[in-house]
């Protein structure tokens, strides 16, 4: 395995931080929620700040308040203003499997309960109150959300204002709905043209997108790459990337000019555009990644 971030010191990292501002990535785990603390592609301190099981966790910006970052886990949904100390407060009691910030509603959650419902939660306040919460359907299984896209057992639903529409595949793993619609599925990596078309035919388990042309994919292993592609999503417009650690990604993020894999044995990777830098952050079952801007 190769040196962690190439000998810099956590002080230098934190001075660093001071000057070029900061991004902080929410791990979701099994044991809790890790923050890792980045400025571009430097690692600095990371700890622990929640410690009960988190099976997703996303950022809800919010631009009338402070930012707010969100657990799925099993007790419920918990939320925690994003900063340097953040506190998870639990908001509700209904066991949630994925959470992401809702595509066209500011201030909502699209939230995946463990009984297959589907809620857009709404929050209020300038920290964690509960507001209105609609129920816009159910899907088996689910497994994944992001922006107006839910992935489950059954396939690919988009959500729309009233409810849930079934857009096709099966055994949808995790879905993308930033920018062009991207699904991982058990039979390949898809995004969505006239109809959904094929990337590659092999397993998908993870996708993230940030909306300007960018995006990651986990299929059969391997870390794919899309990078712009003048607007096309073809297979010859993705390329595999080379992680500095021998490890196989499990959760994917993207926050202003980096891109995060966390591997299935804990190691945060970030790429700002010169090649990816790795920290062991020593946490086991991954589950998800979502970044946040601090300052």
């Amino acid at each position: 395995m190769a040196p962690a971030e190439d000998d810099i010191s956590i002080d230098e990292k934190r001075v660093y931080a001071g000057s070029a501002g900061r991004t902080d990535a929410y791990v979701a785990t099994g044991t809790g929620i890790v923050r890792v603390s980045l400025s571009a592609d430097k690692v600095g301190a990371f700890d622990m700040v929640a410690r009960d099981p988190a099976r997703d966790v996303a950022v809800l910006a919010r631009g009338d308040g402070r930012d707010l970052v969100a657990a799925a886990t099993p007790g419920g949904l918990s939320v925690a203003p994003v900063g340097d100390d953040p506190a998870f407060e639990a908001v509700d009691d209904e066991p949630a499997v994925a959470v992401s910030a809702t595509a066209s509603r500011d201030g909502a959650l699209l939230v995946a309960r463990e009984d297959g419902a589907i809620e857009r939660v709404e929050l209020e306040g300038d920290e964690s109150m509960l507001g209105p919460t609609t129920r816009l359907g159910s899907v088996a299984d689910p497994r994944a959300v992001d922006g107006a896209l839910v992935a489950g057992a059954e396939g690919v639903f988009r959500v729309g204002e009233d409810g849930l529409t079934d857009v096709g595949l099966d055994d949808a793993r995790d879905v993308a709905g930033s920018g062009m619609p991207l699904a991982a599925t058990g039979a390949g990596l898809y995004w969505l043209g006239n109809g959904w078309m094929t990337v590659r035919e092999a397993a998908a388990d993870a996708v993230a997108a940030d909306g300007d042309g960018h995006a990651m994919a986990v299929v059969d292993g391997d870390l794919l790459v899309h990078s712009g592609g003048g607007g096309e999503w073809g297979d010859e417009t993705w390329e595999p990337a080379d992680l500095p650690v021998d490890e196989t990604a499990v959760a994917l993020g993207y926050g202003p000019g980096v891109s995060v894999a966390v591997t299935e044995a804990g190691t945060l990777c970030v790429d700002a555009g010169d090649g990816w830098r790795h920290q062991v952050v020593g946490v086991r079952d991954v589950a998800g990644v979502a970044l946040a801007v601090v300052e």
